[in-house]
């Protein structure tokens, strides 16, 4: 595999595992529910994908810092909507 296809293919990963997270949200809007979601473990995890992204904006890899923008984003909506879908 040459470097030029690893590096695009990496893009791509980057970019698109973030993209995963659009069927959440629309199902959480849709079903306007998102009580089979732990709490604890999206606020956990959101926790941990902020923790990350000052490294990876500091690296000099560019998948890397495309990914931990995008996920960063993306993962934020996801914790807005579970949470203000959950039953309180």
């Amino acid at each position: 595999m040459t470097p030029e296809l690893a590096r695009n293919l990496g893009f791509a990963g980057a970019l698109l595992m973030p993209l995963c997270n659009i069927p959440l949200i629309a199902r959480i809007i849709k079903r306007r529910s998102s009580d089979d979601i732990s709490l604890p473990w999206v606020f956990g995890v959101e926790v941990c994908v902020l923790l990350m992204v000052p490294s990876s904006l500091d690296s000099a890899d560019p998948v890397l810092k495309l990914f931990g923008v995008t996920n960063a984003f993306f993962f934020s909506i996801v914790t807005l909507v579970v949470w203000h879908y959950h039953d309180r």
